[in-house]
């Protein structure tokens, strides 16, 4: 997909270059005819890119602001922990027994339990010997 994308800007410049039928003249349609493959490239962008990139802001958004104690988080630095506390905009992480971290809301990549992170390699590792 991401193939076609490159050689839209120049399909766009070819289809603009097509003369007119009937003449050297420009007709009474012509501008919008103009104006067509960059409405189309725009709904193309709006579809391909900017949806989804707004689905998935709402929905860490919404994960973000449902964090609460006891969730297994996993930070953006890679590390994996256990919010002991919330204060704020201020999460209070467990890293290890008794070593706490404090972590910035938007520091959450997402919810995960790295125990079961690591049964399925286990798992994964088993099945392939």
């Amino acid at each position: 997909m991401k193939y076609y994308l490159n050689f839209l800007p120049a399909l766009v410049l070819f289809t603009s270059c097509v003369p007119t039928p009937g003449g050297g003249g420009m007709g009474g349609g012509s501008m919008i005819t103009g104006l067509v493959p960059f409405i189309l490239i725009f709904v193309l962008f709006y579809f391909l890119i900017l949806r989804p990139q707004q689905k998935q802001n709402r929905e860490k958004e919404n994960m973000l602001k449902n964090l609460k104690r006891g969730d297994n988080i996993l930070t953006t630095g890679g590390i994996y922990g256990k919010i002991v506390a919330i204060t704020g905009d201020i999460l209070t992480v467990e890293i290890a027994r008794g070593l706490n971290i404090k972590v910035s809301r938007s520091g959450v990549a997402g919810i995960a339990s790295p125990n079961n992170d690591e049964e399925k390699n286990a798992k994964e590792r088993k099945t392939d010997k």
